[in-house]
């Protein structure tokens, strides 16, 4: 080896280790950077005529592709599963259970023991205002667990909106770097922030509606939806939807009183079967305005028709005429089969005994069809009043089955069925939670280790004293044979 070549592979050598230690400090710096990618130093030995040393061949950019799409996918999952869960939770709580005061079951139970406690003392008119009061805080209490259905479906309508927002945001900015991307791959120009920039934009875009990438030509992506919808594929897709300010419980996809999707102006479907864009957390949002809540607000229906059937009933209040509302009505009026949607909502206490409206409680004793007070000490109705909630019926609406049940046994059966709902999303929702963060943390163990890049730096540090001193020894050479 002549001395020009020694030099020449000493420099070489210097700008390598130069570069590497840049990378380096760049990977130690963004080791909590979201999308930061490790990059490390490609190099190669040199053979130009006599003179060698060291090739930069370029830069690499270390991702586990396979890893990063399925973490994705499961982050939809479990972004998906985490929605759900927390609305079956909010109406179980609104539901309540037994042993909570304010529930629906300590509600109808105080009803009851009022009830009891009057028909022990007829004549006591605190007891028949305690009695008439307790009435009409059970059907607030239907009142809240409806309004409360409503109020999901209004906020899940609600983010449903400001999701398609994000989403159409994130489509334009992921073309705009498609075609950052592919201008600096032609000039051959470093794009690697240009790729992380990205791929946070997809793993956002993921966390949405689970989607597919697949590579086309200088470094430009394709995304498309499990679903089979093209999200952007050169051009980026332009999703519609205009969200409702209130979302009653008489408004549906079906009836087109509430929006669904489109797909650059092309409806599409937003069921969790089938849907174009099912899964993610837009997808749970539409399956909770449109499925989940509309099954709820239909048990609920189903309970306040039950609770409003049983106390019309002549054989339990003799003094109503065949179409008087009983002691529960629908909103002042007798209950009318074709409109049970929304009962829940309009469930009140008839005015005539209603003591906020100026109401009669003598009438719980009496009959709401009493013209004058009758005997203080007969307890008749008021035992027929407590008969009629343990009287066991067959539920004329709602998923009850065939089996007769009291109204402590609906609201009973309300809650389980909606417990056990909560309780299988749990269950898929713990699976997906593990899943998500085992893919995350196999992608994180494939990224920045700053203990592995400090023992790099170490030997990229060696390199360069060995470079160095080799440049030193050549000059210490030229000296010797300039004295000569």
């Amino acid at each position: 080896m002549t001395i020009t070549s020694a030099l020449n592979s000493a420099m070489s050598g210097l700008r390598a280790a130069s570069r590497a230690s840049e990378l380096v400090s760049s990977n130690i710096a963004n080791v909590s950077t979201p999308g930061y990618a490790r990059r490390t130093l490609s190099v190669s030995s040199s053979e130009i005529g006599a003179a060698g040393g060291v090739r930069i061949d370029g830069i690499q950019r270390h991702v586990d592709a396979q890893v990063i799409a399925d973490r994705r996918l499961a982050g939809s999952e479990f972004g998906y599963r985490s929605a759900t869960t927390n609305y079956l939770s909010r109406i179980e709580d609104l539901i309540g259970t037994p042993d909570q005061s304010g529930s629906l079951s300590a509600r109808l139970a105080d009803f009851e023991n009022s009830l009891i406690t009057a028909a022990s003392r007829p004549d006591a008119a605190e007891r028949l205002d305690a009695a008439a009061h307790s009435a009409r805080d059970l059907a607030v209490a239907v009142n809240s667990v409806a309004d409360g259905i409503q109020t999901a479906r209004t906020a899940a309508d609600s983010e449903i909106g400001a999701q398609v927002t994000r989403l159409n945001d994130a489509l334009q900015a992921v073309q705009l770097l498609n075609s950052q991307i592919s201008g600096a791959d032609a000039r051959n120009a470093d794009t690697f922030a240009l790729q992380d920039q990205r791929q946070v934009l997809i793993d956002e875009i993921s966390e949405m509606v689970p989607v597919r990438m697949i590579e086309r030509d200088h470094g430009a992506v394709a995304l498309y939806s499990t679903g089979g919808a093209i999200l952007i594929d050169g051009r980026a897709a332009e999703i519609g939807f205009e969200t409702s300010n209130v979302v009653t419980p008489y408004m549906s996809i079906d009836d087109g009183s509430l929006s669904g999707l489109t797909i650059n102006g092309f409806a599409v479907n937003t069921t969790s079967t089938g849907g174009r864009l099912q899964g993610g957390t837009l997808g749970a949002q539409f399956e909770i305005r449109d499925e989940l809540a509309p099954e709820a607000q239909s048990k609920i229906d189903a309970l306040a028709r039950n609770l409003v059937e049983r106390f019309e009933d002549a054989a339990v209040d003799p003094t109503l005429s065949p179409g008087d509302p009983g002691l529960f009505t629908d909103d002042g009026a007798p209950l009318d089969p074709a409109a049970e949607t929304g009962l829940a909502n309009r469930l009140s206490i008839n005015a005539l005994v209603d003591p906020t409206q100026s109401g009669e409680t003598r009438m719980m004793r009496d009959g709401l069809g009493s013209v004058a007070p009758g005997p203080v000490g007969d307890s008749t109705l008021l035992n027929a009043l407590n008969a009629a909630l343990s009287d066991p019926r067959i539920a004329t609406s709602g998923s009850f089955g065939a089996s007769a049940l009291s109204a402590g046994d609906m609201i009973a059966s309300v809650a389980s069925q909606l417990g056990s709902d909560r309780l299988r999303e749990d269950q898929k929702l713990s699976f997906a939670s593990t899943q998500f963060y085992e893919l995350t943390q196999r992608e994180l163990a494939g990224g920045v280790d700053t203990d592995v890049e400090l023992q790099n730096l170490m030997i990229i540090e060696q390199a360069y004293a060995a470079n160095a001193r080799v440049i030193e020894t050549v000059d210490q050479m030229f000296d010797s044979l300039l004295r000569i």
